[in-house]
């Protein structure tokens, strides 16, 4: 088998590799490189391969979010519902203003 083959039987075994291409955090091409020089037990894998179990990539991205920014987003969602709330709350009000609703006896037609 060779390298290339090799490397895409590597390739599939690792789906770690596939999300750091899609993410654009490397190209396939650097990963083949990667592999051509080190092969396949080496630790130059360990910044793809241990991205999901380490704590600091989570603490990274809480660094990234803009609280004022999410508190505004967050006010203009109440004030949506509050509006929401107002009207369907005026719609159900008027429909209990009308008063109880009597039937008219079978027998009686256009006011006999």
């Amino acid at each position: 088998m060779d390298k290339k083959e090799a490397f895409k039987l590597f390739a599939r075994n690792h789906p770690e590799l596939v999300s750091s291409v899609k993410s654009g955090e490397a190209s396939w091409q650097k990963l083949f490189e990667i592999y051509d020089i080190y092969g396949e037990d080496s630790k130059a894998w360990n910044t793809y391969f241990n991205r999901g179990n380490n704590i600091t990539g989570i603490t990274d991205i809480m660094k990234n979010i803009d609280m004022d920014s999410v508190q505004k987003h967050i006010n203009t969602a109440q004030k949506a519902l509050g509006i929401v709330q107002e009207l369907t709350g005026k719609s159900t009000v008027s429909n209990v203003t009308k008063g109880p609703v009597t039937p008219r006896p079978i027998n009686k037609f256009f006011e006999d």
